[in-house]
């Protein structure tokens, strides 16, 4: 966590949480979500805005953290903006020699690997559960076949309760949630 984070965080110590305002999707990219599209319905089927400003999706990135209860958030500051996640907390990418790291680049290591009815493949490592990214399926193709990894069977609707994460902490938190960032 940036150190002006953690200063804010004791100047201001009773800042509200923020809910439904920002989502990651199932390829790691982070979305804006204001009031019109939160109206327009949940995560994924309504997106919200791209986040393309290269420093401020670093900075998300360095300070994405999860809660005691699962839930995912950004400490934007003295403020908690809790994640909408479309599929996992992590989006992993590969790299040479069969590394994992997070889609915000921490590395990681692999404990386990699932495959769920529909195909899509998700690690369990170190850091927790993430869906391995489009891109780098055919890689990770590679490393089933070498035998590093083992694909399991798994229901992806069963994934949030078996490893402990909430998709959707707004849904959670209940309509009095909605504040504004």
């Amino acid at each position: 966590m940036d150190d002006i984070v953690r200063q804010a965080m004791a100047k201001w110590p009773n800042v509200p949480h923020c809910y439904g305002w920002l989502a990651l999707d199932e390829r790691g990219n982070w979305y804006m979500r204001d009031d019109r599209v939160q109206a327009a319905g949940p995560f994924p089927a309504s997106k919200g805005s791209l986040l393309r400003h290269e420093k401020l999706v670093d900075f998300i990135q360095r300070n994405y953290e999860s809660d005691a209860g699962g839930q995912w958030y950004f400490q934007n500051g003295p403020q908690r903006v809790y994640v909408e996640l479309q599929a996992t907390p992590w989006i992993w990418r590969l790299g040479t020699g069969n590394t994992v790291a997070t889609h915000t680049g921490r590395p990681a290591q692999v404990q386990a690997c699932l495959v769920d009815e529909t195909g899509r493949l998700y690690l369990q490592t170190d850091l927790g559960l993430g869906l391995v990214h489009t891109l780098d399926i055919e890689q990770a193709a590679d490393a089933i076949e070498q035998g590093l990894w083992q694909p399991e069977p798994v229901l992806a609707r069963e994934l949030p309760g078996r490893f402990g994460y909430v998709t959707s902490p707004a849904a959670a938190a209940g309509p009095q949630a909605a504040t504004p960032p």
